[in-house]
């Protein structure tokens, strides 16, 4: 039986048309994050299990993370995050870093979920943390990061909602507001994690199976709904709407208006999935009817690094992975016309080839990406080959150009051919790229 020719579901391959985009986005994504002063780190895939056992989602631990048995009687776990692990590692040097840390990395994350758009097993996700600020001011940076990164991809604030809420204020609402236990509170938080997928009939009947006889006759279900329903601070129940946690939100609005960031709002039902938030959380929403979705989001966990035995240390950190973002650049019509990283396409005519090797170095030598035809094919078939590769430019070179010192150029796109020497032809590719890349640049 043949071997299939498909990759494992859930995961892609990366030809190099794909590929190009990876390294588009990837490039922009460390361009826009380093100007804000954070530093590239990375960590090995595999964790032990018991790093996400701690504090992670049980849906991502019992049912979406790829867990096995190794050799020694290990049981490990291919990373479904990095924010266990980055916390693993300011940890191990609790003493030794210099606060604020602000790092952040590209890793590769498996979890085994149904695919659908947007989420697929096998992603990379951005991750960015600052370490060591306890105040507001963290929140605002990384949610500014956030907006110079989409800023940084030609997005327009129109295309894009930040939402905010607050652990804290959810917690006050369910714990003493509403007056659920423990127990009951955990259960409605993932409950109200879901409901925008769910069909507002289900979500009642679900929370209302939640509540005790006492609470539906208090009106339990009917004080949530008033709290989740509200679009602004006004809305709120009078009784709630004094909560010092909404005071540090309106605080951190005004503070990212101020920062010219004016497409910031409060978002009651926002829960996040991950059991680690402490305080502020915020989610990224695409403003676009076909795609009106959470892109990616983040917030404060406070707690993560205090859980490997060492003195706990203040965190604010986001994930943006690049399944989502791609998708958004894509409708929106974001993503630039991607080129070969190929300039020029030699074609050998005749027995030329050890003399070729000369020019060949010197044009490499100019900055210039040269692949050379080995194939001995017809002229023709090779300058197909070219152009079905998209390479903008064509060196066909014989016995007489290698004399005269000067080549013949073609223009694939234009099919202008002129006859040139080296440092011409250097200065007329490098000029193309150079307008290739600031047309780039202002999409």
């Amino acid at each position: 039986m043949a071997l299939s020719t498909q990759p494992y579901k859930g995961a892609r391959d990366f030809y190099p048309e794909d590929k190009r985009i990876q390294k588009y986005m990837f490039g922009v994504l460390r361009s826009a994050v380093e100007k804000y002063g954070y530093e590239e780190y990375d960590a090995p895939i595999l964790e032990s299990l018991d790093l996400y056992l701690a504090k992670t989602g049980e849906e991502i631990v019992n049912e979406q993370t790829y867990a096995f048995e190794d050799r020694g009687g290990r049981k490990v776990a291919i990373r479904p995050e990095m924010t266990p692990t980055v916390s693993r590692m300011v940890a191990a040097k609790r003493q030794e870093l210099a606060y604020p840390l602000r790092w952040y990395s590209i890793p590769n994350l498996w979890r085994y979920e149904r695919p659908q758009r947007g989420r697929l097993r096998e992603h990379w996700q951005l991750n960015v943390d600052i370490f060591g600020l306890a105040g507001v001011e963290a929140e605002h940076e990384v949610i500014s990061v956030v907006d110079g990164i989409l800023q940084a991809f030609h997005a327009k604030r129109s295309m894009y909602t930040i939402k905010l809420n607050s652990r804290k204020f959810t917690d006050y609402i369910l714990r003493e507001y509403i007056g659920f236990d423990e127990v009951q509170a955990y259960s409605v938080a993932k409950l109200i994690d879901r409901m925008h997928k769910m069909d507002r009939a289900d979500f009642i009947v679900q929370l209302d199976a939640l509540c005790t006889p006492s609470q539906r006759e208090q009106g339990a279900v009917e004080q949530l709904q008033d709290v989740l329903q509200a679009q602004r601070f006004t809305a709120l129940p009078a009784a709630v709407q004094q909560h010092p946690s909404l005071a540090q939100i309106r605080f951190l609005i005004e503070l990212l208006e101020e920062s010219g960031i004016d497409n910031v709002v409060f978002d009651a039902t926002l829960m996040r999935g991950f059991d680690y938030y402490t305080d502020v959380v915020f989610e990224v929403f695409d403003n676009h009817p076909d795609n009106n979705r959470s892109l990616f989001g983040g917030g404060r966990y406070d707690g993560l690094v205090g859980l490997f035995g060492v003195e706990p240390v203040p965190t604010v950190g986001f994930g943006m992975g690049d399944v989502t973002l791609q998708n958004f650049l894509e409708i929106h019509e974001l993503l630039p016309k991607l080129h070969p990283e190929t300039h020029i396409y030699v074609v050998p005519v005749g027995d030329v080839f050890k003399q070729l090797q000369k020019p060949l170095a010197e044009l490499r030598a100019s900055g210039l990406n040269v692949a050379l035809d080995t194939t001995g094919r017809k002229i023709g078939a090779q300058i197909q080959t070219a152009e079905k590769k998209g390479i903008h430019y064509v060196m066909v070179i014989g016995e007489q150009e290698i004399a005269d010192g000067r080549y013949n150029l073609k223009n694939l796109q234009t099919g202008v051919e002129e006859k040139h020497g080296l440092s011409r032809i250097v200065t007329i590719a490098t000029d193309y790229r150079h307008v290739d890349e600031t047309e780039d640049e202002d999409i």
